[in-house]
């Protein structure tokens, strides 16, 4: 969670009017809703086999795209897409990992004179798509969970098929609608900053292909990622672990998802059995190609997990932001989700909490600031002072349609923290969960802020004494770690561990 400015809104108060079960879900298309190699650099710059010395003549990005509509239609979308996903993740390693991927299949591509732009997002969300120009992104979330550089690549290659293939031309006809649409929210909203958030959702539902698309970018995909030399069953393999890790984050398993790759790329069971058959015209599973498992573990050795230290940690239950010197605890039962705007969390019952921050160097006394304007349904005689372990903060109540809502806000200087608890009118986990999260809210120590550090993706060798739950044991940062340890590793039920496989694990 970021730090937001005094202007800001809490938009979601009004998105509950419509869908509020969906509160977690609709504000995270925003910043779930994290890739540029080096600033963005050129595919045809990569120098990863030691007989390649640079050249004289260097051919950039913008040089070979200069004056491509397409290529300036990415290139205006760009800044928008990267700031909706917490910024760029720049680590030499990893970039240079990525870049010997997508080079291997450019060459091979439907159209190998096509230049990329490949951007590494700085978001743990599952997800990767692409921009008409030839520009693609993967967040660092979906290579923390892939195990090998052809199920990366088979990401990629579907992307770049929605490239060659012209998908974003169509996707671009569609823009003007989803401006004027999002120029309506702004006018109905009360702040810039809500429009602007409008806007991004739009921008980002134009990542979304059509179904027809999607199935000609798997069918382009699967060949050019065996043609390029990697397993062309890495794509099948790789949807059924992004589904088994979507069911894992999800408190609802049946639920909508975030901005993720499952919810921008269709995954009906058909379209894996799909990807299976085009692939077997390589063969049998088995048979063709390299998984690139060593070398993909190499680059992604140190690889950071989860949250970043601007947007604050979730270790459990609780969230911590060391830069901000504050902490609170979700009851049992809910998972967190924190994203670049709010820390998000849902739970049993449709119980749904939003908290986030805002400067006020005015000094508004609480009450009115709860009362100024930005709380849809707000019910004013309940606005009451209290303490919050110390603190000064207020807390009230609201309802709107079919829910009720609580509302605390809680001042540490010139700044001011909102929780926002939603649940069905009536429901008696209101004032239990409201409370919970008031007596666990407090500053931290310097020395609790300088503890925290953040998790990363850790290779190890298994040894002779180890097995699966003794690995697991290590892991960090997840109350289920046995669970989390299967899915980041690719193991089934009752897979197991031999001395000398590399395995991924989680910490710090």
């Amino acid at each position: 969670m970021q730090f937001l400015s005094r202007n800001s809104t809490m938009a979601a108060v009004r998105d509950r009017r419509r869908r509020p079960v969906r509160l977690a879900s609709s504000v995270a298309v925003l910043v779930s809703a994290g890739l540029a190699l080096s600033s963005c650099q050129s595919l045809f710059e990569q120098a990863y086999e030691p007989s390649v010395a640079p050249s004289r003549n260097p051919q950039i990005v913008d040089e070979v795209q200069k004056g491509d509509p397409r290529a300036q239609m990415g290139a205006r979308e760009h800044p928008r897409i990267v700031a909706s996903y917490g910024g760029e993740y720049s680590d030499a390693k990893t970039e240079r990992l990525v870049a010997r991927i997508a080079g291997a299949l450019t060459a091979v591509s439907e159209n190998p004179n096509q230049s990329y732009r490949i951007t590494i997002l700085n978001s743990p969300a599952i997800n990767a798509f692409a921009l008409p120009g030839g520009y693609l992104y993967v967040t660092r979330g979906l290579l923390a969970l892939a195990n090998d550089a052809s199920e990366v690549a088979a990401v990629l290659s579907h992307e770049m098929a929605h490239v060659t293939a012209n998908h974003g031309i169509e996707r671009q006809r569609r823009e003007e609608a989803e401006v004027i649409a999002s120029r309506v929210v702004a006018e109905v909203l009360s702040s810039d900053l809500a429009g602007k958030q409008a806007l991004a959702r739009g921008k980002l539902r134009l990542a979304a292909f059509s179904r027809q698309q999607e199935l000609q970018a798997d069918v382009i995909g699967v060949r050019t990622l065996g043609e390029a030399g990697y397993d062309p069953y890495a794509a099948a393999r790789f949807l059924d672990s992004m589904a088994r890790y979507s069911q894992f984050t999800s408190v609802d398993p049946d639920a909508d998802q975030s901005l993720d790759f499952l919810s921008s790329h269709p995954n009906a069971p058909q379209r894996v059995e799909l990807a299976k058959r085009h692939a077997r015209a390589f063969g049998p599973e088995g048979s063709h190609g390299e998984t690139g498992r060593d070398y993909y573990l190499n680059g992604i050795d140190g690889l950071l997990y989860g949250d970043s230290p601007q947007e604050g940690f979730v270790r459990g239950q609780t969230f911590l932001h060391g830069q901000l010197g504050i902490r609170f605890d979700v009851p049992p039962g809910f998972q967190i989700d924190n994203k670049v705007e709010a820390v998000l969390a849902t739970g049993p019952g449709d119980v749904a909490i939003r908290f986030d921050g805002v400067a006020d160097n005015q000094k508004i006394s609480l009450p009115n600031y709860i009362s100024s304007g930005w709380v849809t349904g707000l019910l004013p005689d309940t606005i009451r002072t209290i303490t919050v372990n110390g603190l000064e903060a207020a807390t009230a109540r609201a309802s709107a349609d079919r829910w009720d809502f609580d509302i605390t806000v809680i001042r540490i200087g010139p700044q001011i923290f909102r929780f926002l608890t939603a649940v069905p009118k009536g429901s008696p986990a209101l004032e239990t969960t409201a409370a919970q999260l008031r007596a666990s809210f407090r500053r931290i120590t310097s020395q609790e802020a300088a503890s925290l550090k953040p998790l990363r993706v850790r290779v190890v060798t298994v040894g002779s004494g180890d097995t699966v739950g003794t690995l697991s044991a290590r892991m960090m940062g997840t109350d289920r770690k046995l669970e989390l340890f299967r899915l980041i590793n690719a193991l089934g039920p009752t897979s197991t561990v031999s001395p000398g496989m590399r395995v991924k694990i989680i910490s710090e």
